[in-house]
């Protein structure tokens, strides 16, 4: 044995040894850890929910709903595809267009931008809920009379973010509409009709239309 090895103060045997017991140990944390289970809460006091299904009820156009979903299902998942109500749309599907706006509790959220699971016990209001039968709701005629839309997909979107303006003042200024719709976006660029349909809305509300 070199000199050098002698002064190591480590031999073969002892190195063999070591990574034996090294394996040994890292073989016992992985039971260890498979064997938990998942913790039931997590920072702050939030509960931890999956992988399994979970049950969620809300009301949706005044209508009670009770589902089993992913934790990870958006809100605009659980709308379109659970629920079949396509008037809410995907586009961005990143919480940048504002298409998905829908009114949570009366106040304006992105669907596809939170967990429908946190809509649990809320009180949802999409496009489909605006129309009283035949009867549109006074926005929706005035996006129609001022061709508020081209190709549609913000057009949902718009209205919701209208009507959440609309519920809080039915006297905007425009600069309080621009801001009330600043969140959406229109690839169209029909903004100067949108503002008007809003505008026009606004008035026949007023006067009970």
């Amino acid at each position: 044995m070199s000199e050098e090895r002698k002064n190591s103060g480590l031999s073969r045997r002892q190195f063999i040894k070591g990574l034996g017991g090294g394996v040994v140990g890292t073989a016992t944390l992985i039971s260890t850890l498979s064997s938990c289970k998942v913790q039931k809460s997590g920072p702050r006091g939030s509960i931890i929910r999956g992988p399994d299904l979970v049950d969620i009820s809300f009301k949706l156009n005044g209508k009670g709903y009770n589902l089993q979903i992913e934790p990870r299902v958006t809100l605009l998942d659980a709308i379109r595809n659970h629920l079949d109500l396509t008037g809410t749309k995907r586009v961005c599907n990143r919480g940048e267009c504002g298409a998905c706006t829908v009114i949570l509790n009366g106040k304006t959220v992105l669907a596809c931008a939170m967990f429908a699971m946190d809509a649990h016990g809320g009180e949802i209001e999409t496009i489909e809920g605006l129309a009283d039968g035949e009867e549109l709701h006074p926005l929706q005629e005035s996006f129609i009379e001022h061709d508020g839309m081209q190709c549609g997909f913000c057009t949902s979107g718009f209205i919701m973010s209208g009507i959440a303006l609309l519920n809080e003042n039915l006297e905007p200024s425009m600069a309080e509409i621009k801001k009330g719709v600043s969140g959406n976006l229109c690839r169209c660029g029909t903004y100067p009709n949108v503002f008007k349909a809003i505008d026009d809305a606004a008035k026949k509300m007023q006067r009970g239309g």
